[in-house]
């Protein structure tokens, strides 16, 4: 299995959401008037999830777990395969959501929801992370 791809995947992804707190106000009013600055934001929660979802793939195809038809596949064969918990398969697909938005309605995308989404789901990013290091470490 490709362990040092995965790895350097989670090193981006943890990169993505130390610049997303560091820069993330506590205050929605302060979040919309941050201009390029919320670009950034945006672009790095992008980067991150999309990390997510490439972590998810790459183990699916090296262990070979299934032929997906859409990326949802992937995470229902993760949990099939022990690998991922029901209920984080969910949060995955509530964050493949999310990055759909921000990739395909960047200029209309609203602010406040996705304010809301930044703080209360930027944990779910760090559990995916944690259950995916405990995989990685029982693979030997």
């Amino acid at each position: 299995m490709r362990v040092e791809v995965i790895r350097s995947k989670i090193e981006g992804i943890l990169e993505s959401l130390r610049l997303i707190e560091e820069n993330l106000p506590d205050d929605f009013e302060d979040f919309e008037s941050l201009g390029i600055v919320k670009d950034g934001i945006y672009k790095r929660a992008e980067f991150a999830i999309q990390n997510v979802i490439d972590i998810c793939a790459v183990i699916n195809s090296d262990l070979r777990i299934t032929m997906p038809e859409r990326e949802e596949d992937v995470f229902e064969g993760l949990v099939r395969a022990g690998i991922i918990p029901e209920g984080m398969a969910h949060k995955l697909r509530l964050m493949k959501g999310f990055r759909n938005i921000l990739v395909h309605r960047y200029g209309r995308i609203n602010d406040r929801l996705a304010f809301e989404v930044l703080h209360e789901h930027l944990k779910d990013i760090y559990e995916f992370i944690e259950v995916i290091e405990n995989f990685l470490e029982g693979q030997g």
